[in-house]
């Protein structure tokens, strides 16, 4: 009997999510014969009606060649929707969970590929261990903040981070000023170290390492050039008086 397996992308987009797209395809359609449901708008194709999804089939894997350069997710995704906690429109939040699984089953699916970061594989998590569903997971994040892997995106955001900071370095030095260049990350600094790192700045601010004394002392320094690079949380308001 032909396997039948489904894919999502949840949570915010990133690059590369339609080279996995195309991946899994190739992997399951082309190598193994099976079929492969795209589940549309992430996690909430599951939970619309009629149930929003598209089979990925050869004919879909024949334009591989323009899904490996194409940004974003052609499923499409969302950040909202959490089927354990769904605010409805009249602001009342409910448990959708059993719903989600209701509909994996009726599309006779034999597993699910997530791809998204730790809040996506939390809420799965937590739903597969209530409705009998075999799930994938695989990372993505330009924070690069699940353990044990490098996920998808974050080669990406690190080099667009470096261009930035190269872009700014001639600026800063030709007008002798300090310039910080703020990335993203959340709560892990992935991004300014590698990123930092690669162009050359003076000062890399982390949120896994306290700098309140260091921005005390570099700030009285004049002859510093080359931009700061600091993560996205570390110059959010307030948190230099925490750290």
């Amino acid at each position: 009997m032909t396997k039948r397996i489904g894919i999502i992308t949840s949570g915010g987009d990133c690059a590369g999510l339609n080279a996995t797209i195309r991946a899994v395809v190739h992997a399951a359609k082309v190598n193994h014969g099976w079929d492969v449901i795209g589940i549309e708008g992430g996690g909430h194709g599951l939970l619309t009606s009629p149930l929003r999804y598209r089979e990925l089939d050869s004919d879909f894997h024949g334009i591989n060649h323009v899904l490996l350069r194409l940004g974003g997710t052609i499923l499409g995704t969302t950040t909202k929707g959490d089927p354990l906690a769904y605010k409805m429109k009249d602001g009342k939040v409910i448990d959708r969970s059993q719903e989600f699984i209701k509909n994996y089953h009726s599309l006779n699916l034999d597993a699910l590929i997530i791809t998204g970061g730790d809040g996506s594989f939390k809420i799965m998590h937590e739903i597969a261990s209530r409705g009998d569903i075999n799930i994938v997971c695989i990372p993505k994040t330009i924070d690069n903040d699940i353990g044990l892997t490098e996920a998808i995106g974050f080669e990406t955001a690190v080099s667009v981070a470096t261009e930035a900071l190269d872009r700014l370095q001639p600026t800063a030095a030709s007008h002798d000023r300090v310039m910080v260049l703020e990335v993203m990350g959340r709560d892990a600094g992935h991004i300014a170290l590698n990123a930092g790192i690669a162009g050359g700045a003076d000062v890399i601010l982390l949120p896994e390492i306290p700098f309140y004394e260091l921005c005390h002392k570099e700030n009285r320094k004049c002859y510093v050039r080359r931009p700061w690079i600091c993560s996205d949380c570390c110059i959010r308001s307030g948190s230099l008086e925490r750290r």
